[in-house]
């Protein structure tokens, strides 16, 4: 069977960009599907509280012509009922057949994935914390330097977090702090010794967004849109890879294909889906091989599917939790813009050296409405209320380690994705003890954790899913070789974070990201050998 292609890669977001590079160079031919959704709603051009107080437009970014933010009132984040953002999760569990059961499903049909609008943050695994993959840890190193050339990332300095996120060396200087965050800092310094003590560990957030422009794109300019877009591009985006890639000859980019399944002909695979610009409505592409970054949710469906497994698979998925923190001696405070990402980052240690990790963030560039929607008394006394406190708060959040997770998935009997949630029984014990400490150490540094403000997460809320189809050593089917390469299926990969080892507290993506770029020069050097 003659094939359309070398490497066909399903999904165009973080993963499937980072292998798709070192193939491009290797002279491959390269197909990349996706859904293609794009960006409908433009974000404001001018800072957040200048648009709120001068654009007579503003309520298509902020509610929706077609009243969007009030149409996904019930989802767990704000940043999944932005305007501006609805293309990045349209329609995913329905075209990927995913159906939950106490799970929150999230994923993206876009052309970029859910870097079109993630929290940015960025970490690498750590010797001990790669111990579980198998592969050296010093395998996966040039990828890590390759990825954070490559997408820009801010925060360098040396602090108690340097060790901890492990990127100084390739960082830019931070972001620009608000008032809050810095006299936290402050504070955190002058009683570090009497905190350390606590298991708590603060410093500099690490994150994929330019302090300095870089590579075409401008460094931010701290006007507070960060949950609307950003118009400067500081925030690390796949879609703007997938546009750098678009420029050789030897890659190919369909948008708007939405995969069914893949099937075999001797040693070629054909991957066919429903493809809402062709006239028939569906196409098929052939290759030697396909690698899986549609996402770890629809990769396994179709991993599944390929391997026709109607077996239970674990579900890897960080308890996360939120909480509010109010600075006494800040009330009253003027409100300017802020950076809306994290600002400072904390790790801390509890019940049997349990690592957890968090951020705390501005309020700045969120509207009161999304704080009003939590208070438990009428919405125009909690309006008046927010309008006087929240520029004396910070919000943050928590993540536990996905070994917490009791999430499973299988596949049913119409190919649909069944995924049932659940936490470790250990959690609610975690979180009770994970309060007290963050009450204790902010305490310490000047915040008040505000009475009820703590709120743990339904599972699936972190929207950190791994490890379906996890790499070993020694794989059974439906488990991956140590470059991904899925039991079972010859010539199939997967590079996503379904094929993560383990799930540690820590932001996943820039691992994701450096395994991708690991496999992808592994398929890379094995092609040139053949051909050599």
């Amino acid at each position: 069977m003659i094939q359309d292609y070398d490497v066909i890669i399903i999904g165009s977001g973080p993963a499937g960009v980072s292998a798709a590079f070192p193939l491009v160079e290797s002279g491959l031919r390269v197909l990349m599907v996706d859904g293609g959704h794009e960006q409908k709603i433009q974000p404001p051009d001018i800072d957040y509280l200048a648009s709120r107080g001068s654009d007579i437009d503003q309520h298509k970014w902020i509610v929706g012509d077609d009243y969007y933010a009030l149409r996904q009132s019930d989802t767990v984040s704000p940043k999944l009922r932005a305007p501006t953002l609805g293309y990045v999760f349209e329609g995913f569990s329905e075209a990927n057949k995913v159906v939950e059961d106490g799970f929150i499903t999230v994923g993206s049909l876009a052309t970029g994935g859910l870097s079109n609008a993630w929290g940015c943050g960025v970490a690498k695994l750590g010797d001990d914390e790669l111990g579980s993959f198998p592969f050296n840890a010093l395998e996966i190193e040039p990828s890590y330097q390759t990825i954070a050339e490559r997408i820009g990332i801010s925060g360098g300095c040396d602090d108690d977090m340097s060790s901890y996120f492990g990127l100084d060396t390739s960082s830019q200087p931070p972001i620009q702090m608000d008032d809050l965050h810095c006299k936290m800092l402050d504070n955190y310094t002058r009683y570090r010794e009497e905190i350390v003590k606590f298991g708590f560990q603060m410093g500099r957030s690490r994150v994929a967004v330019l302090s300095e422009s870089y590579a075409g794109r401008k460094g931010c300019d701290v006007s507070g849109n960060c949950l609307w877009g950003c118009h400067k591009k500081a925030l690390y985006s796949a879609y703007e890879d997938v546009q750098a890639l678009k420029e050789n000859n030897n890659f190919r980019l369909e948008q708007g294909f939405t995969v069914e399944g893949i099937e075999r002909s001797e040693d070629t695979w054909r991957v066919a889906g429903t493809d809402r610009y062709s006239v028939s409505g569906f196409r098929s592409f052939s290759a030697k091989k396909v690698l899986f970054a549609a996402g770890t949710l629809a990769t396994t469906r179709l991993v599944l599917g390929a391997l026709k497994s109607k077996k239970s698979v674990k579900l890897l998925s960080c308890p996360t939790a939120a909480f509010m923190l109010w600075l006494p001696l800040h009330l009253g405070r003027k409100i300017v813009p802020s950076f809306g990402l994290g600002q400072l980052s904390f790790t801390m240690n509890v019940q049997r050296n349990t690592s957890v990790f968090g951020s705390t963030f501005s309020t700045a560039g969120i509207p009161v409405s999304e704080f009003v929607r939590h208070l438990p008394f009428h919405k125009r006394y909690g309006i008046d209320l927010m309008r006087g406190l929240l520029s004396s708060c910070l919000i943050g959040n928590i993540f536990l380690s996905g070994e917490f997770s009791s999430a499973t998935a299988r596949l049913g009997s119409n190919g649909e994705l069944s995924i049932t949630g659940g936490f470790d029984e250990r959690v609610p014990s975690l979180m009770i003890d994970v309060k007290k400490l963050l009450r204790k150490t902010y305490w310490q540094m000047g915040a008040v954790l505000l009475p009820k403000s703590f709120t743990v997460g339904r599972p699936g809320g972190d929207i950190h899913y791994a490890g379906t189809v996890p790499m070993r050593s020694h794989p059974t089917v439906g488990e991956t070789s140590s470059y991904g390469e899925v039991m079972g299926l010859d010539g199939v990969y997967v590079i996503d974070g379904a094929c993560l080892s383990t799930l540690t507290e820590k932001s996943h993506t820039f691992t994701i990201m450096a395994n991708a770029d690991r496999i992808g020069r592994y398929i890379a050097s094995k092609a040139l050998e053949k051909k050599t």
